[in-house]
C-alpha cells in the first residue's frame, strides 16, 4: 500500500481546501468572476498538461492549439449523435494519437527545431481542418448546442485539473517519472544506463496531449460555433508557454503562479487595448525569458535557499510533480 509522507499529506489537503473554495464560485457569482475563472481553470489545466511533458524534458512545445482544437472540433463533429461523456474520451484519445504520430516523428529533434515544427503543426492542423469543410461540407465551422452553462464547465475543468495533478504525481512516482529526470538532465547519460528516451518521450507527451485535447472538448459548449481560426488558435499555444514558465516548471503546482495574474492581467489589458494584445504577449514572453528564467517558482526557491543553509538543512531535490 502507498503510504504518503506527511509532507504529501499535507500538499493533499491545502489542495483539497483549495479545490473546495474554487468550486463554491458559481454559487457566488454567475456573471464576470465566473468568466474570469473560467478562464483561470482552463489555463491552469493546460499548464500544467504542458508541463507535465515541458517540464521534466526541457523540450518547448507549441503543439496545445493544435490538440485543443482537435478536441474542440470532436465534439462539434459527434455533439448531436453521441453523449458528451463519449465524445470527451474519444477527444483526448484523438489528441493523443495526434501527440503519439507527431512524437515518433519529431521527439528525435531538439532545442528550436523542436519548437518550429510544433508552431507549424497547429497551423498545418488547422489549414487541413479548414479545407476538409470547404470543400466536403457547406459551412466552415460548426454549431455547439447544449444544455450546459459556464458553471458546468468551470466544474468540469476543475475535476479534469485534479485528475492531471494526481496523474502527475502517479507519473512522478513511477518509473516513468525516474526515468523522465534522468533524461531531462542528461540524455546521453539515459541512453547509457538502458532507458528507451525516445518511448518515454513519446509516451509522456501522448498524455499531456490527451489532457489537452479533452480541455478543448469541454471549452466547446462555451464556443457555441467552433470554427478552425478560433478552435485553432495559436495565442493558446503562445500563452500556455508564457504563463507556464512565468509560474515556473520545476514544480507541477508551479503554472498556477504565473495562471492567475498573468490572465487576469491579460484580461484587463485586452478589454481596454485588444489591438495591442499580441504585443502584451510578446513583450511578456521577452521579459519572462529575460528577468524570470526559472519562473516565480525559482526566485521562492533562491530565497529559500539562504535560510536552509544557515539552518543546517539540505536543499530538497526537485519533483515535478510535488
Amino acid at each position: 500500500m502507498t503510504r504518503f509522507s506527511e509532507k504529501e499529506q499535507r500538499v493533499a489537503a491545502f489542495a483539497l481546501l483549495g479545490f473546495g473554495a474554487a468550486a463554491a464560485i458559481p454559487l457566488v457569482d454567475d456573471g464576470y468572476y465566473l468568466s474570469l475563472s473560467v478562464n483561470i481553470a482552463m489555463y491552469a489545466v493546460l499548464c500544467t498538461a504542458w508541463t507535465l511533458f515541458s517540464g521534466p524534458t526541457h523540450y518547448i512545445s507549441l503543439a496545445t492549439a493544435a490538440f485543443f482544437g482537435i478536441g474542440t472540433y470532436t465534439v462539434g463533429l459527434g455533439i448531436d449523435s453521441l453523449p458528451f461523456p463519449l465524445l470527451l474520451a474519444i477527444a483526448g484519445i484523438a489528441a493523443a494519437i495526434l501527440a503519439g504520430l507527431v512524437g515518433v516523428a519529431t521527439l528525435r529533434l531538439s532545442g528550436v527545431y523542436f519548437v518550429i515544427f510544433t508552431l507549424g503543426l497547429a497551423e498545418l492542423v488547422r489549414q487541413v481542418v479548414t479545407w476538409l469543410q470547404t470543400n466536403f461540407t457547406t459551412s466552415v465551422g460548426l454549431y455547439v448546442f447544449t444544455d450546459m452553462t459556464e458553471k458546468h464547465i468551470f466544474w468540469m475543468l476543475l475535476a479534469l485539473a485534479a485528475i492531471v495533478y494526481a496523474t502527475g504525481w502517479l507519473i512522478n512516482r513511477s518509473r516513468l517519472g525516474f526515468a523522465m529526470r534522468i533524461i531531462g538532465n542528461d540524455e546521453t547519460v539515459a541512453r547509457h544506463v538502458g532507458i528507451d528516451v525516445a518511448r518515454s518521450k513519446v509516451i509522456l507527451f501522448m498524455v499531456s496531449g490527451a489532457f489537452i485535447g479533452i480541455t478543448g472538448a469541454i471549452l466547446a459548449p462555451r464556443f457555441a460555433y467552433v470554427e478552425p481560426p478560433s478552435a485553432f488558435n495559436p495565442v493558446i499555444s503562445f500563452q500556455v508557454v508564457i504563463m507556464a514558465l512565468l509560474g515556473g516548471t520545476g514544480r507541477l503546482w508551479a503554472p498556477l503562479l504565473g495562471v492567475i495574474p498573468f490572465t487576469i492581467l491579460f484580461d484587463r489589458i485586452s478589454s481596454s487595448f485588444p489591438n495591442h494584445t499580441s504585443l502584451l504577449i510578446g513583450v511578456a514572453f521577452m521579459a519572462i525569458v529575460y528577468f524570470l528564467p526559472r519562473g516565480v517558482i525559482g526566485l521562492i526557491e533562491d530565497f529559500r535557499k539562504p535560510r536552509a543553509g544557515k539552518a543546517g538543512a539540505v536543499a530538497p531535490v526537485p519533483e515535478a510533480a510535488e
